[in-house]
């Protein structure tokens, strides 16, 4: 018997203004929680759809999708009528455009006292009105290195993902209390939060996951690269046997005489054979095309 998807937010209604990418994946986590969510976008539609037609439809498959015009007075009207029956209006708006919309705390609070408002921010406080993007917020945590642009956007799913956490507080304080509260998300904190085990050294070049360990890092292999992750010590034992390292120190691992070792063990070996030896095994790897 399997057990049911837990709904926390069923019958939660969710109205979101945020375009591009943090708001509607936001939306997209709210949706799978059980909230009734509403996406409303401009006349010209949101920008992702026009530059990544798959990932649009993706993140908003279930939501209701309307046009409205913010600037006229149809659009305000369909927006308080929207507004009227919310739970919580997610945002992605600058504080200053907001506040042009009416959509200010203090307005939006003294017309819907139990309304709750996330805001999406891309830096907190009073840098909510500086540009940025995900890739200076990234930058600004120090994770871009060199000249290669990062693999994903950290700083946009995280906030994302802090949007989806944001809403749920949201909901748990209005139930206790009866009233709505007022939430900022900021991109560059959400890119901060996971720059925390660079900021402790464990992802540096000197710290046990950041290649200092023998057991965790990228090697190449014979067809392809593998990526070894036997940082625990049972799993850097099985490893070491297999190389035919002697691993009964633990600092073993840290020595670059192992690392060389361990790269030529797996540099002899195809992606088929490491495979089967992480089977047999029971060593932490993945194999990975040249």
């Amino acid at each position: 018997m399997t057990t049911p998807t837990l709904k926390p937010l069923r019958g939660v209604r969710v109205l979101s203004l945020a375009l591009n990418l943090p708001g509607p994946a936001a939306l997209m986590r709210l949706k799978a929680m059980g909230a009734r969510c509403t996406k409303a976008e401009p006349p010209a539609g949101d920008p992702m759809f026009h530059y990544m037609p798959q990932a649009y439809a993706t993140m908003h498959a279930g939501i209701r999708v309307v046009s409205w015009d913010l600037k006229s007075d149809q659009g305000q009207a369909a927006l308080h009528r929207e507004l009227a029956r919310t739970d919580v209006l997610l945002t992605s708006f600058r504080p200053s455009a907001l506040a042009k919309l009416g959509l200010d705390w203090r307005s939006l609070h003294r017309r819907y006292p139990a309304l709750s408002r996330v805001i999406i921010v891309g830096a907190p406080g009073e840098r909510a009105e500086e540009p940025g993007h995900d890739l200076t917020y990234l930058a600004e945590a120090g994770l871009v290195n060199g000249m290669d642009l990062p693999p994903t956007l950290f700083a946009d799913m995280g906030g994302a993902l802090m949007g989806s956490e944001a809403v749920l507080q949201a909901v748990v304080a209005q139930r206790a209390s009866g009233k709505g509260v007022n939430l900022e998300v900021a991109l560059s904190v959400a890119a901060q939060w996971l720059a925390l085990p660079r900021t402790w050294g464990l992802t540096l070049p000197s710290g046990s996951v950041g290649g200092a360990h023998a057991g965790y890092r990228v090697y190449p292999c014979k067809n392809g690269r593998v990526a070894v992750a036997a940082l625990e010590p049972h799993f850097a034992k099985a490893l070491c046997e297999a190389a035919g390292i002697d691993g009964s120190d633990r600092r073993v691992m840290a020595a670059p005489a192992t690392r060389e070792a361990v790269a030529a063990f797996l540099a002899r070996r195809t992606r088929q054979q490491l495979e089967k030896l992480a089977v047999e095994k029971d060593i932490p790897l993945y194999t990975l095309p040249a």
